[in-house]
């Protein structure tokens, strides 16, 4: 795997507000409520103030269609749970990085990669660590459409 370029990287603990969507297409629904809630507040257009991590919760089973899928957009203290909002503390933790260019083939393009780093991983001096996984979205310019790139963490121990 030495044509993939992985980094290493210790996420510092942050603050997140989530949004969840379940069905056979979780992604777009938990999208949407995040940006209807984030884009008013001008969120979406500072992304390295306002970081967007996703991951699957929960994962695919196999024989069901559905799974669900969560969003986090990090958050100061002026944000409080409520309605719309739940707010989250993420202890953070150390990960194997590595950028995924999506190029409008989500469902081809993220597993083979997230399967690259996994292989990565496996020769290598880590350790699979138990912290969440997360996908960053690096440009969120239209998720639904399949035009967005990501940065995928693995969470790994030395």
């Amino acid at each position: 795997m030495s044509n993939l370029d992985v980094r290493i990287v210790t996420l510092e603990p942050i603050r997140v507000a989530s949004f969840h969507g379940f069905g056979k297409e979780p992604e777009h629904e938990a999208w949407q409520k995040l940006k209807a809630w984030a884009a008013p507040k001008g969120y979406l257009t500072d992304e390295e103030t306002h970081r967007i991590f996703g991951f699957n919760n929960p994962n695919p089973s196999p024989g069901s269609p559905n799974y669900g899928y969560e969003f986090w957009i990090s958050v100061g203290p002026e944000v409080e749970s409520n309605g719309e909002v739940t707010v989250k503390e993420f202890p953070g933790g150390l990960y194997a990085v590595t950028r995924c260019e999506v190029n409008n083939q989500p469902g081809e393009t993220i597993p083979a990669t997230w399967q690259k780093l996994v292989a990565w991983r496996e020769d290598s001096p880590y350790r699979m660590g138990n912290h969440q996984w997360l996908e960053k979205h690096i440009s969120v310019g239209d998720i639904l459409k399949g035009e967005f790139d990501l940065d995928l963490y693995m969470p790994i121990v030395k």
